[in-house]
């Protein structure tokens, strides 16, 4: 199911690696009328696992890959993505997730043409695969989209997914991560026989399929080329996603997880924070108007990993995933500023200790990005170099733990924001 959400689009090499580990990439006969048959058994096999009936039989097609790569021009191409994806751009620059030559848009494009082997549009109810593909690929994709297509008969995917709004990427994140991760959870029980069977064909449980998918991307060159932020983001919804599947289905056999999402990736990677009892929703932050705003949105939990990962080298760093941990909510603003382009963030955390871990974190982060020299500024810790200055404050607000951080070029000499004008809530 891609396309959607641009932005957030799923690459096939996760399906197919996860696949190869399940130990399902047999060969199957080919050609058009194996299709049919191949799709009467997934339904089986799908409805057997999760205890949930097909409404109605889905249609399957296939597409030439041009087609294919039409239809991710007309998503690309809509005006609210395109809208979207320069602002993602600038603040994925600013922040230091890609190089400021990069055009997001087009490495979008090209990764998913790369990878792509089959969506399920809920917009006209119809499963497309890709002519010519390797059979296995095929026989991998059909159960994995008709998953989709029994969300969106229970859930109205096209529904959910044009709700969601366009200012909180971190809940877009979460339940794309929903849609995506049970249907790649639902093809690994399938291929490994059952949930009894899963633990023996995988002895090294998600671990194992963390990493052998990771190593899996080098026989992918315009993934493998991709920098390390679009990677993690394109394997969030189907390692992490897959996680929580897991947890649901565990919680409540025989539901579909679409009907009550998480809020959150704090809540989808967490499962005492959504399963808890009660659940740990994200603070709202509301920042103030600043002069010749870019773009605004939030990380969440999982984007303050990749942040922090990027700049520390360690995409799955215990000290990334450590200093993430205890956010409770955030909120930037990427704006003009004299000399270039600055960032305002604010970030909500559970406890003191919490805030300053990640104080300590960002602020070693930003060493080795500006390879500057940092500093204790008037209770404020300051990196200063490659021309930019970046400032952490810590405060309590309305009895909430807050840290504000703004990256402002020299020039600028101060930020737009200062973190007495941060407001929590609506």
């Amino acid at each position: 199911m891609d396309g959607v959400r641009a932005q957030r689009s799923r690459a096939v090499l996760v399906l197919a690696s996860l696949c190869a580990l399940a130990g399902a990439c047999r060969e199957r006969p080919g050609g058009e009328g194996a299709l049919d048959a191949r799709e009467t058994k997934a339904i089986g096999q799908i409805e057997s696992t999760l205890g949930v009936k097909f409404k109605i039989r889905p249609r399957l097609e296939l597409r030439s890959r041009d087609s294919v790569r039409a239809y991710l021009l007309r998503q690309f191409d809509k005006e609210k993505t395109r809208e979207q994806f320069a602002g993602e751009e600038a603040a994925y620059k600013a922040f230091g997730l890609i190089p400021d030559t990069m055009n997001l848009r087009a490495l979008y494009l090209s990764v998913l043409e790369e990878q792509i082997a089959g969506y399920y549009d809920p917009e006209t109810k119809v499963l497309y695969v890709v002519q010519g593909l390797p059979d296995e690929v095929v026989g991998a994709t059909i159960p994995h989209e008709l998953v989709h297509a029994l969300q969106d008969q229970y859930a109205n995917l096209d529904s959910l997914l044009k709700s969601l709004p366009t200012t909180d990427d971190d809940r877009a994140a979460a339940v794309q991560a929903v849609v995506e991760g049970q249907a790649n959870y639902v093809y690994l029980l399938i291929n490994a026989g059952g949930a009894e069977n899963f633990a023996t064909r995988l002895p090294g449980g998600w671990d194992q399929l963390r990493e052998a998918t990771r190593q899996s991307i080098s026989a992918y060159p315009r993934l493998a080329a991709a920098p390390m932020t679009i990677q993690e983001e394109l394997l969030f919804p189907y390692l992490s996603g897959a996680e929580f599947a897991r947890n649901f289905s565990q919680r409540n056999p025989g539901k579909m997880p679409l009907a009550d999402v998480p809020a959150s990736t704090e809540q989808l990677m967490h499962p005492s924070a959504f399963f808890g009892g009660v659940r740990d929703a994200p603070t709202q932050v509301t920042l103030p108007a600043i002069p010749e705003p870019i773009y605004s949105n939030d990380l969440g939990e999982f984007g303050v990993r990749l942040f922090l990962g990027q700049h520390l080298h360690d995409s799955d760093s215990n000290a990334a995933i450590r200093a993430a941990s205890g956010w409770d909510g955030d909120r930037y603003v990427v704006y003009r500023a004299p000399g270039g382009v600055a960032v305002a963030w604010a970030t909500v955390w559970d406890t003191p200790v919490d805030a300053a871990e990640f104080v300590t974190a960002a602020v070693d982060a930003m060493q080795m990005r500006y390879h500057g020299t940092a500093k204790n500024e008037d209770g404020a810790r300051d990196v200063t170099g490659q021309g930019r200055v970046v400032r952490l404050v810590q405060r309590e607000i309305d009895g909430r733990d807050v840290v504000l951080f703004t990256d402002v070029p020299a020039a600028a000499t101060s930020s737009a924001l200062d973190i007495g004008r941060v407001r929590l809530g609506p």
